[in-house]
């Protein structure tokens, strides 16, 4: 069986740092960030520090493997801690200084919140490559590479120590390491991780010769660079929940006097609505660089060829998600209410670039009510997630429903309640209670098909502990009866869900959201929240 190289890194101190490209926690840590640790420590293993000779080869040979797959062990977050940053007024203190006075950089400092991902001691990350395609090049770059990695002394912050080796591992062993194994994807759910790939030693060593040339000789100062040739590899394991490009919008009025609130269970289809219209007008999709047909595809959900029977799109699609805000009301209770908020997100291969593009453009624009044509709201791409919609997004073993789920098939295609009513020939009281384990059992079939089709590993949607009824389980949710669905969901029955994780070994599993699953998931119904006390 071909070999596999795997680099491990075992971190000393219980922390890890690092944080992905929009501020949020890496975890695990990507394999472009080992790559760049491994670079710096080839300089200072050879002591090269201008430009790197000895491991140069070695190097070029690594960035052009494929994406590894990666054995890490659970990161937790933290309640972190503060620091107190010196700003960069120098100048000022300075001034303050030749003047005679009492100026000092002390009086200057930014409080900055530091939450770091807390990791089992010495624990391990690995990064496993088949050899299958590379074993000669990694014969000739064994001995360099080797020395390379263990030359790494953190990874992250300069604080977050690690310890490195290189093993070679045959097929069983590669799939018996420790952790939750990550594999790259392909249908662009997963968790979005940095790789390296042809050009970034190049585009490393760039970035390091601006930094050493950043002042110039009369004093200036030059930006280095953002390090700009790499990939992004979706990576996904089977205890994680699908990781979705998002952007939220809050609703204004017109005269921008106030948020534009409507009714969850009567206007939530009508809100998602209007952002699909304006999304899908000719100038923003010609911005975003798609054709008519990519609008009908992406926006509009039409697989089919024009003139043709409706078919599901199978590939990137964009959801509407109106988010009712969660509402903190006296007794400090948590209370469904009003939507003043819309989450716009991307399920399937889409380009994370086009994405963003399409709600840059959206900043900004009017909604327009389809019956008196006039402006409704304007949206608005809001930066943050406050307190009102944050358990949409927290991670939490229990969820519930904000929005009923649509069960994606019929709920009784046999028929089984006619026997329920039917007077002429009544049921015994275990006939009655098969009937009902059956319909159940169906429900459930449903909800687990649900789960799976959101792009939740088959793994999560078997072990997922599930509630079901009409009623909402949060306060302020409406009977699932009384959600306005579109027609084609109106023949599917409805329920209020409440899902709690669980690993194969059934200890709890925390989950981030946003979850949304079922019929109608691309405008909102089967949308959940998290409950985390339930879960304690």
């Amino acid at each position: 069986m071909p070999d596999h190289l795997c680099i491990s890194i075992r971190f000393l101190g219980g922390a890890f740092h690092g944080r992905a490209d929009h501020g949020e926690p890496e975890w695990p840590p990507s394999p472009l960030r080992l790559y760049q640790a491994i670079v710096a420590a080839s300089a200072a293993r050879w002591n090269e520090r201008g430009r790197l000779r000895q491991a140069d080869a070695a190097l070029r040979w690594l960035e052009q493997l494929p994406p590894p797959v990666i054995a890490a062990p659970p990161a937790h977050a933290t309640q972190g801690y503060r620091l107190y940053v010196p700003d960069n007024v120098g100048d000022l203190v300075g001034k303050s200084l030749a003047r005679g006075g009492e100026g000092s950089i002390a009086d200057y400092r930014t409080e900055k919140s530091v939450r770091p991902l807390a990791v089992p001691d010495e624990a391990a990350v690995h990064y496993v490559w088949p050899l299958a395609t590379a074993r000669a090049g990694f014969d000739e770059h064994r001995e360099t590479l080797t020395a390379a990695v263990r030359s790494i002394t953190h990874v992250g912050w300069g604080v977050d120590l690690v310890v490195a080796d290189v093993s070679i591992l045959d097929e069983s062993a590669a799939r018996g390491l420790n952790g939750e194994h990550w594999k790259p994807g392909a249908n662009g759910t997963g968790t979005p991780l940095r790789t390296p790939a042809a050009g970034t030693l190049d585009d490393l060593n760039h970035r390091h010769h601006a930094f050493l040339n950043r002042v110039t000789a009369n004093g200036g100062l030059v930006p280095v660079p953002p390090l700009t040739i790499f990939g992004i590899t979706s990576y996904c394991s089977a205890s994680q929940a699908p990781q979705l490009l998002q952007a939220v919008f809050v609703l204004r009025k017109p005269d921008d006097s106030g948020f534009r609130a409507y009714d969850a269970a009567r206007r939530g289809l009508h809100v998602a609505g209007m952002f699909r219209h304006i999304a899908s007008q000719p100038e923003i999709v010609r911005s975003v660089g798609w054709s008519n047909d990519d609008a009908r595809r992406i926006i509009l959900g039409h697989g089919e060829t024009r003139g043709d029977a409706h078919k599901p799109v199978q590939d990137g699609r964009i959801s509407f998600l109106p988010l009712p805000s969660i509402e903190m009301r006296e007794g400090s209770e948590r209370v469904v209410g009003s939507i003043r908020r819309v989450l716009v997100t991307a399920r399937g291969n889409l380009v994370p670039q086009e994405f963003r593009r399409l709600t840059h453009r959206l900043d900004g624009q009017e909604l327009t009510d389809e019956k008196s044509q006039e402006t409704a709201a304007v949206i608005f791409r809001q930066g943050g997630k406050d307190g009102a919609i944050r358990p949409y997004f927290e991670q939490s073993a229990t969820w519930a429903t904000v929005t009923p789920v649509i069960l994606p098939g019929y709920d009784d295609p046999r028929k089984l309640r006619r026997r329920l009513d039917d007077s002429a020939v009544p049921l015994s009281a275990d006939e009655k209670a098969e009937v009902l384990r059956k319909l159940d059992a169906r429900i459930e079939h449903l909800l687990r098909k649900a789960i799976a089709q959101s792009g939740f590993s088959e793994a999560l949607a078997r072990d997922a502990e599930l509630d079901w009824r009409s009623t909402g389980y949060w306060p302020g949710t409406a009977h699932a009866s009384q959600y306005e669905v579109a027609e084609q969901h109106r023949r599917y029955r409805r329920v209020h869900v409440r899902i709690t994780w669980h690993s194969p070994d059934g200890s709890l599993l925390e989950v981030p959201g946003p979850i949304c699953i079922g019929g109608g998931k691309f405008s909102g119904f089967g949308l959940f929240a998290a409950q985390p006390e339930i879960a304690t």
